[in-house]
């Protein structure tokens, strides 16, 4: 698998990343192992997890298959927090929480640092430059080798980063930035990817797939009795793109198949792995033969046309202040 810098950093990831969301809850660790293992032998290294994700099984159980399945240096492990399950404060972005929280993942995943650690949302009751602060501890503390956010919409994000520009040596810049990203979801092209691309701040597209409903399994009304939109606690997760809307969009995206004689799995995946500013996109397979699926990607470029198309299809609405007003 190709490797690409993170950002306007020396380190390199694989440009397809795996995600845990799932793992210790509706992956055990026998199908957690296929995964990680197989994701290894392809060349792949990033792996994503967060401390919230199956309230922190996910890290524990990343951590029970680090070394004895596939080496720690051989990984590039990524995690997040500030998100808390608390229905009052959604996010906690305070220096104690965060720094708390990084040593329990430490902890869980049986390691003493990670590769990239991220703020997992901004948090409006705190002073980002205390939660940016505790970037800088976990780097300086070697806690974490590198630092990024995730879910900071345009201002937020651009703020963050210059902030941490503003001091160099002092404060850490922000590698990364992982954001949902898909042609179901391309919200992020209207400030979030150009203050990313400006600032050197590498794009981690979550829920590549749109959720899998670009893998064309909801066409027809059709709900596989093992989606995620047939579980009681994921289906709202993909409810909101079985739209009309997104139903022209996954249409174009089979046609496009078609004439590729590839997957659609394969074409979505494909165009966002090779939008602008795009580092890796991180998905979420239930098992190794899903992984398998979307691993077979690493050899299809599309061409300009089929790019086109799809652009053209699934094109959010941006207008002022984001194009030039003298052409409104």
């Amino acid at each position: 698998m190709e490797q690409r810098h993170l950002g306007r950093t020396g380190l390199r990831v694989s440009r397809i990343g795996l995600g845990t969301l799932t793992w210790g809850r509706d992956t055990d660790e026998h199908d957690a192992a296929d995964l990680l293992k197989s994701f290894w032998e392809a060349g792949g290294n990033l792996v994503d997890t967060a401390d919230v994700y199956g309230d922190g099984e996910a890290e524990y159980l990343l951590g029970r298959l680090i070394e004895g399945l596939v080496p720690r240096r051989d990984l590039v492990i990524s995690t997040k927090a500030g998100s808390v399950p608390d229905p009052d404060r959604r996010v906690d972005g305070s220096r104690g929480h965060l720094l708390s929280a990084l040593d329990a993942s430490l902890a869980r995943l049986g390691t003493d640092y990670v590769d990239v650690w991220h703020i997992h949302a901004f948090d409006p009751c705190t002073p980002l430059d205390e939660t940016l602060h505790a970037l800088d501890l976990a780097v300086s503390s070697g806690r974490a080798r590198y630092a990024g956010v995730a879910n900071f919409c345009g201002w937020q994000l651009a703020k963050a980063a210059t902030w941490q520009l503003a001091a160099p040596g002092t404060r850490t810049r922000l590698a990364s930035s992982q954001m949902e990203y898909s042609l179901l979801q391309r919200g992020v092209e209207r400030e979030v990817l150009p203050a990313a691309l400006d600032l050197g701040i590498g794009l981690l597209p979550s829920s590549p797939l749109g959720r899998g409903v670009l893998t064309g399994k909801y066409r027809g009304d059709a709900t596989p009795p093992d989606s995620r939109g047939a579980s009681e606690h994921l289906a709202p997760f993909v409810a909101p793109y079985l739209d009309d809307t997104a139903s022209r969009i996954v249409d174009a995206v089979q046609t496009a198949a078609d004439g590729l004689a590839v997957t659609p799995l394969q074409v979505a995946l494909a165009w966002i792995r090779d939008r602008p500013g795009v580092t890796a996109p991180v998905i979420g397979p239930r098992n190794a033969q899903q992984l398998t699926a979307a691993l077979s990607v690493e050899a299809l470029s599309l061409p300009d046309e089929i790019c086109r198309a799809l652009d053209d299809v699934s094109a959010p609405v941006h207008r002022y202040p984001d194009h030039d007003w003298s052409t409104l």
